[in-house]
């Protein structure tokens, strides 16, 4: 590809690992939690009647259809026909692979959450800690702020945009926007999971403050690609 081509990168739970990882377990988090909180309301509630049976054979037959669609090949046809017996509009396209997402992420955490009370429930009733089970419902209660980060960091680490070697420019789109690369003296990368976080260090001309965002992710390969051009571009102006 010619150096002067421009390159567009698009960086959502479609395009990227991490941020998919991070949206699936944030937003599973809370699923999960009124999960739990419905499961074990039912599982009380059908103890008087001995039907507690039927509400643990109903949760487990729910999983394992979630993870049977999941690693399906088909799991779009499958949802359609389930659509059609129910009165539901079923999601499609990325919608569902999101849906899914969530999906997977709220088995995950339940495990996590559900696994954490019950050993604090066991550590308590044979008092294994002094402490009871207070350090094992901590946990599980911290999974919830925990999650409100996750979805922080997936949105932030979400970007679309276009770089412009020849104009010396990078193009973000939603929203739009246009950052010149001749007011920025610096870039850094730093890694999380498969995206770049680059920082940008703007020059003060008169030492007046340059408006643009500091920081901006994209794929390493972009990332390396910017930073190359603007610290060309610094040591050429250093040496005139």
């Amino acid at each position: 590809m010619d150096d002067s081509e421009p390159i567009s990168w698009r960086r959502d739970a479609t395009t990227s690992r991490t941020v998919r990882v991070l949206w699936s377990l944030g937003v599973g988090t809370f699923l999960a939690a009124v999960a739990i909180v419905v499961f074990w309301r039912f599982y009380d509630l059908t103890g008087q009647i001995g039907g507690q049976s039927i509400v643990v054979a109903v949760a487990a037959g729910l999983v394992a259809t979630i993870l049977a669609l999941a690693v399906s090949d088909r799991t779009e046809r499958h949802v359609e026909a389930l659509g059609r017996r129910l009165p539901i509009t079923t999601p499609t396209g990325e919608s569902l692979d999101r849906a899914m997402d969530a999906a997977i992420g709220a088995i995950v955490m339940a495990t996590i959450i559900g696994s954490l009370m019950a050993i604090g429930r066991v550590v308590s009733q044979r008092e294994l800690l002094a402490v009871g089970a207070g350090p094992f419902t901590g946990l599980a209660a911290l999974t919830i702020p925990l999650a409100l980060v996750a979805i922080a960091l997936a949105v932030f680490l979400k970007s679309v945009g276009t770089f412009d070697p020849e104009n010396e420019a990078i193009y973000l789109y939603d929203p739009d926007q246009a950052i010149d690369l001749d007011v920025i003296r610096d870039a850094s990368i730093r890694h999380v999971g498969d995206t770049a976080v680059v920082k940008f260090e703007y020059a003060q001309p008169d030492g007046q403050y340059v408006q643009g965002p500091r920081r901006l992710t994209m794929p390493p390969e972009v990332a390396r690609e910017v930073q190359a051009l603007v610290r060309s571009r610094s040591r050429t102006s250093a040496t005139q």
